[in-house]
């Protein structure tokens, strides 16, 4: 390969033969005819050409720092960009399970609410079904009290009619039985007492109670108590003939058998 002479390798080379040969010998170059080979204009070339390969590798180191800074700074704001889409893509994923927990929970709470309407439906049919019940059983209710309130009303008027029979016939057997009625405190209740049981005056007294209030007579407490078939006897004759002054006199007579009885 051939060796490019420069002008500082020539100046190199004359200095090493100066040196070597001693300033005072003569060299060959000494000999050589002036010849100008232009290295100085070479030189400035050469020097203006360093100038300008400097700049221009400035400028392109300038070009090369600047597009590797704003490569940088790119790579930085798509990381930056990355970091926050990574962030909007977690924040959608927190905000799709939450939706999709509460979707979950909406449709157990609908499911639920459907369940407790069709409770309250069935409940609701249920109640329906017991008021009309009811109310046809108040209607029978309703109807049983009328007739029973008019068997009533009609049993009260035929006390009150016997009632207005029967006063005069009490105040007659009152007189004849030596009797006194008194009260009970008891609503349809009363007490007949037989005066002179004994057949001595002032002597003793003896009572029974008759309920009024039913359909029939009904003889409660007595005093002194007596055989209860013979009272039942009694009784049973009062609600067939409905005839008060023989019951009265065959109580009597019930009272005074037990006197004697007692007596003997």
């Amino acid at each position: 390969m051939a060796t490019v002479i420069t002008p500082s390798r020539f100046s190199s080379s004359l200095s090493v033969s100066q040196a070597q040969y001693g300033a005072n010998v003569p060299s060959m170059a000494d000999t050589l005819p002036s010849i100008d080979f232009g290295f100085n204009e070479l030189r400035e070339r050469m020097a203006q050409f360093t100038v300008r390969f400097d700049d221009f590798i400035a400028r392109g180191q300038k070009r090369v720092l600047d597009e590797r800074n704003a490569f940088r700074m790119s790579v930085a704001e798509l990381e930056e960009s990355q970091r926050h889409k990574e962030h909007s893509i977690l924040a959608l994923e927190a905000q799709s399970t939450a939706h999709a927990h509460t979707l979950a929970k909406e449709a157990a709470e609908t499911a639920e609410m459907h369940a407790a309407i069709h409770t309250l439906t069935t409940q609701k049919d249920a109640h329906l079904a017991r008021r009309d019940a009811l109310k046809s059983e108040i209607a029978d209710v309703h109807t049983l009290i009328k007739v029973k309130r008019e068997a009533q009303t009609a049993h009260q008027r035929s006390l009150d009619a016997q009632a207005r029979h029967n006063i005069p016939e009490l105040r007659f057997w009152e007189h004849c039985l030596g009797l006194r009625i008194e009260g009970t405190g008891v609503e349809d209740c009363l007490r007949f007492v037989f005066l002179e049981v004994d057949g001595k005056e002032g002597g003793k007294e003896c009572w029974f109670e008759l309920l009024m209030g039913g359909r029939e007579y009904e003889v409660g407490a007595t005093k002194p108590k007596l055989v209860r078939e013979e009272v039942d006897e009694m009784q049973e004759r009062l609600n067939e003939g409905r005839e008060l002054g023989g019951f009265l006199k065959g109580m009597r007579g019930l009272f005074v058998q037990g006197f004697e009885g007692s007596r003997e």
